[in-house]
């Protein structure tokens, strides 16, 4: 069952940001090491290149540099934050939430702070969760935005033997600040599904109360991800059409008028495959996963960043979000983009973003 939630209050994207590791790992390097050619990586995936964190970078690194980008593009203090929401499946620690790592470096001293894993759905998740939480905020609150962010560092639980996982993925974050919007902007609404039965397509088994780590699960590799591939393209094959028909209708939009489609970039060979039958025949695509790979939680708001800052999205278009992961999960969120709202740092053309805090 999928859950709408229009949205009942004017609340939007005012400001974005992200952060890529300086270290770019071409094809030939995950190449060797998983046993297969560059060419099958570029056949199979569509990815050209990864970013790697650096042995001191942690996801709160990742997620804090994002989250102060997107606070300096929305023109927003630390002040002003309500709540600080981290999408990870990748979390410094199994406790606290890495959330509250980030609250702490940017000061966020009013904000509560939490994670959300709905593994690389888990940005739209996080993103309906706030819109909802500051449709609550009432007049005595000063703290009046939300800071969003999406976050992965997948090398350090990758078993880079395993070429069904090692060449998908790569390190990042992405964030963006909500907050009010102008009437008749902002997020229209959104939709959200889970199929908990199909929850051992994709995890990590070991390091939790099922599986505490151990030597054994250490010996037997089951603190590394895993995923099956196959399954997992016939799950993205059969419901992402239905979470995009079904988002649109709930919300009355015709797929005619959806101006830009930002889907988590996954595997750029099946996430184009799946978007000529999504229905959307003004829509561009942003897959910018040749030179990201697949960054989880993080892929959406990266990707939302970059089309924001190559100027890509102009006031009052219509931009729709779609993501997909582990659990089974898949997150859908409509936007009317608000391209008026004061924007404090300059546009950035796209290979400009890549590799720095943006």
């Amino acid at each position: 069952m999928t859950v709408y939630s229009p949205a009942t209050t004017a609340i939007g994207i005012i400001g974005s940001g992200s952060y890529l590791p300086s270290d770019i790992v071409p094809n030939s390097v995950v190449a060797e090491r998983a046993g297969v050619t560059e060419e099958w990586i570029v056949r199979k995936t569509g990815i050209l290149e990864r970013r790697r964190a650096a042995p001191h970078e942690a996801t709160s690194d990742l997620a804090t540099a994002a989250a102060r980008a997107a606070m300096d593009d929305a023109g927003i203090s630390e002040h002003d934050i309500a709540w600080v929401i981290v999408a990870t499946s990748t979390p410094d620690h199994p406790q606290p939430a890495t959330a509250c790592l980030v609250q702490d470096r940017i000061g966020a001293t009013q904000a509560a702070a939490f994670d959300i894993n709905a593994v690389c759905a888990g940005f739209v998740f996080a993103l309906q969760t706030a819109a909802q939480l500051l449709a609550g905020v009432g007049e005595q609150t000063e703290a009046k935005y939300a800071l969003v962010i999406g976050a992965d560092l997948y090398s350090r639980i990758l078993d880079h033997t395993d070429r069904k996982t090692a060449v998908l993925f790569g390190d990042g974050a992405g964030a963006v600040v909500l907050g009010p919007a102008r009437p008749g902007f902002g997020i229209v609404g959104t939709g959200t599904s889970t199929d908990g039965s199909l929850h051992g397509l994709i995890g990590v088994q070991a390091g939790g109360s099922r599986y505490p780590a151990s030597t054994g699960t250490l010996a037997d590799g089951q603190h590394f991800f895993r995923m099956r591939g196959r399954e997992v393209r016939d799950f993205v094959n059969e419901r992402l059409p239905l979470a995009v028909q079904g988002v649109l209708d709930a919300h009355d939009i015709d797929p005619a008028d959806v101006k830009h489609f930002i889907p988590h970039q996954a595997n750029g060979v099946m996430v184009g495959e799946v978007i000529p039958r999504l229905g959307l025949p003004n829509a561009h695509a942003y897959l910018p996963v040749d030179r990201h790979a697949n960054t989880g939680a993080a892929s959406i708001p990266l990707a939302l960043d970059q089309a924001h800052r190559s100027g890509a999205l102009a006031d009052g278009e219509l931009v729709l979000l779609a993501g997909f992961g582990g659990g089974m999960a898949v997150g859908t969120a409509v936007l009317r983009w608000d391209a008026e709202t004061p924007k404090h740092l300059p546009r950035l053309h796209a290979p400009e973003l890549a590799g720095s805090v943006a």
